[in-house]
């Protein structure tokens, strides 16, 4: 399958490691800046791959390799943009997180892909972590029973020179601040783990440490789910003086489940009335990373090529990155509203919090 890559900076090393497990024809890599293409080829061992064209321009690109798979791993702001041009010359896309920046962009990914039958997956990766998928396994089976409440907390840390790094990072209309960036993989797994139908949100964002950017470094919130649990978000990027963990949590009538490390990627409590030899298997299990990404993209590359043999929906498809988006959103209205903001969102766009911090 022929492939091409936009955008080579922080996260790509991930998406080629991710491409060269799979197999796939990696044509093309794409990005404003010729040095970030190169830096990356040189990491992968693939400087010498004439094979490989480089291009600043995605839209020539695409006009003279005609990919099939396309990653958009750009900044934050242009995902939208890109994904529609590619999807509207019948490319499947996998989107790097978040999927747009606005519902009403992500509502458009979702309606376009489907008029031109493209598949499209978010690329929410820490899925397919072993312990995720082992709470998962067990969410699906009802073995918490019903459910009490579940929580996210994502204590990391990024100082100056990681923005210093890119100059879209920390911005409204690019990039968002903890919580989109950060933390929206986290918030992925707990809508999904919770039944996915949140109705009421409430948040906070503060910006406590990180007065050059226009975002926030710290927010928290409460969400009502449809079911009648209750979960609790914490975001940020103030711990000192390094990342500290990701901590998922479920509490049900009949279990409860930590997923800890530093990007859920182990085992830490794994409680069930009705014990089994698998459960106690579960217990203190670690999944080692080389980094906070995780092992995932493999994974949910595969699952990806599945999907566009089979004509099926991918395991995180355009919705599923929806759904993480607007709870990052319904976080800021509320911040912005000083409310609770009902579910589901009409319409919110990151860049309607422009000021919020001075």
């Amino acid at each position: 399958m022929k492939y091409a890559l936009i955008g080579c900076g922080r996260i790509a090393v991930n998406h080629v490691k991710a491409v060269l497990n799979n197999g796939l024809e990696f044509m093309a890599a794409c990005d404003i800046k010729p040095s970030q293409i190169e830096n990356l080829l040189e990491k992968c061992g693939l400087e010498q791959e004439t094979s490989i064209r480089r291009y600043t321009d995605y839209k020539k690109m695409i006009e003279e390799s005609r990919p099939e798979l396309v990653a958009v791993a750009t900044e934050s702001g242009i995902h939208a943009e890109i994904a529609l041009y590619c999807i509207d010359h019948g490319i499947h896309c996998i989107i790097e997180k978040p999927v747009a920046m606005s519902i009403n962009d992500a509502d458009e990914v979702i309606r376009r892909a489907k008029a031109k039958g493209v598949k499209v997956s978010a690329c929410h990766q820490n899925r397919f972590n072993v312990a995720v998928q082992e709470m998962r396994k067990a969410v699906e089976a009802g073995r918490f029973g019903k459910l009490s409440h579940g929580s996210i907390h994502v204590r990391w840390n990024r100082n100056e020179g990681y923005y210093a790094q890119a100059p879209w990072r920390g911005k409204w209309a690019s990039d968002g601040g903890a919580l989109m960036n950060q933390c929206i993989h986290g918030i992925d797994l707990l809508r999904w783990m919770m039944g996915e139908e949140a109705e009421e949100v409430y948040g906070q964002t503060r910006q406590r440490f990180h007065n050059y950017l226009e975002a926030e470094d710290i927010g928290m919130a409460v969400v009502k789910f449809k079911n009648g649990a209750v979960a609790t978000i914490e975001g940020t990027t103030n711990v000192y003086p390094q990342n500290l963990e990701e901590t998922l949590c479920l509490f049900g009538e009949t279990g409860t489940v930590k997923l800890g490390g530093k990007s859920t990627n182990n085992i830490d409590v794994w409680q069930f009335a009705d014990e089994t030899e698998a459960d106690r298997k579960n217990k203190g299990l670690e999944e080692i990373t080389s980094n906070v990404y995780g092992n995932g993209h493999t994974s949910l590359y595969a699952d990806m090529i599945d999907a566009i043999q089979n004509d099926r929906k991918p395991y995180v498809d355009a919705v599923a990155g929806r759904n993480a988006l607007e709870l990052v959103l319904a976080v800021y209205k509320s911040q912005k509203e000083g409310k609770p903001v009902k579910l589901p969102l009409k319409d919110f766009a990151s860049v309607e919090m422009e000021g919020e911090f001075g």
